[in-house]
C-alpha cells in the first residue's frame, strides 16, 4: 500500500519537539534489536527521507549522516537477544523504543510511532501504520536504526566468519540456516527463536 492509502495523520502537537521512533531487527535470528528516535528540526528539512529499506545502502548512508548532522537531537536504544528470548521480540521492540527515547537530549515532548502500537512510554504519542513513509522524522529514525544495526552485523562477521552476517544481515536466508546447522548457534543468536532453537538441541 501507499501512504496515500491511508487517512491523513491526525497529530495534536504543534511544537518543536516532535520525535519520530522507528526499530530495525525483529526478524533476524541474531544480534540486538536496535530502534532510534530523531527529532528533526523544521527549519532545516532534508530531502529524500523515506522507509530505509527502499534506499540504497549507500544512500542510506548519506542520509544518516545528514540527519546525524542537522537534526535537533537523535538516539539509539538496544535490546539484546538475552532480553528478546527474556521478554519475546515484540516487548524487547518497544523495550529499545523506549531506551531511544529517553536518550534523547533535549528530550522529546510528543512522539510518532512506527506500527500500530505505542510502546508504553510516559510520554503522548501516536501510531503510525507505515510511518516510516508517511512522516519524515519517522523515516529518518529507520534510516537511523537500519544504518547502525548493519554496521552491528559486519562486526559480527569479521568476528564470526562463516555464517554470512555481512550479506543477510541475521535474517534466517539459506546461507544463514546452513551455517547454523553446520556451525551452530553462537551467544549472540536468539535461542527463542524456531531455527536457533531447533539447533541447540542437536548440539
Amino acid at each position: 500500500m501507499r501512504p496515500s492509502d491511508y487517512p491523513p495523520l491526525v497529530i495534536d502537537y504543534r511544537g518543536r519537539w516532535l520525535a519520530g521512533v522507528d526499530e530495525v531487527g525483529r526478524g533476524p535470528l541474531v544480534g540486538d534489536v536496535v530502534a532510534a528516535a530523531v527529532i528533526l528540526d523544521p527549519e532545516r528539512p532534508i530531502d529524500g527521507l523515506t522507509d530505509s529499506k527502499a534506499l540504497t545502502s549507500v544512500r542510506r548512508e548519506l542520509l544518516d549522516a545528514e540527519i546525524r548532522r542537522v537534526a535537533l537531537a537523535f538516539a539509539i536504544g538496544r535490546a539484546t537477544p538475552a532480553e528478546i528470548d527474556q521478554l519475546n521480540i515484540y516487548h524487547a521492540t518497544h523495550l529499545a523504543m523506549r531506551r531511544a527515547i529517553d536518550a534523547l537530549s533535549p528530550a522529546a515532548e510528543f512522539l510518532l510511532i512506527d506500527g500500530n502500537r505505542l510502546p508504553g512510554h510516559r510520554l503522548p504519542g501516536v501510531a503510525v501504520v507505515k510511518g516510516d513513509l508517511r512522516h519524515p522524522a519517522i523515516s529518518a529514525a529507520s534510516i537511523i536504526a537500519k544504518v547502525a544495526r548493519d554496521a552491528e552485523m559486519l562486526v559480527l562477521d569479521q568476528r564470526y566468519p562463516g555464517y554470512g552476517f555481512a550479506r543477510h544481515k541475521g535474517y534466517p536466508t539459506r546461507e544463514h540456516l546452513e551455517a547454523l546447522e553446520r556451525l551452530g548457534p553462537l551467544d549472540v543468536h536468539r535461542r527463542s527463536f524456531g531455527p536457533v532453537k531447533r539447533q541447540l538441541a542437536l548440539f
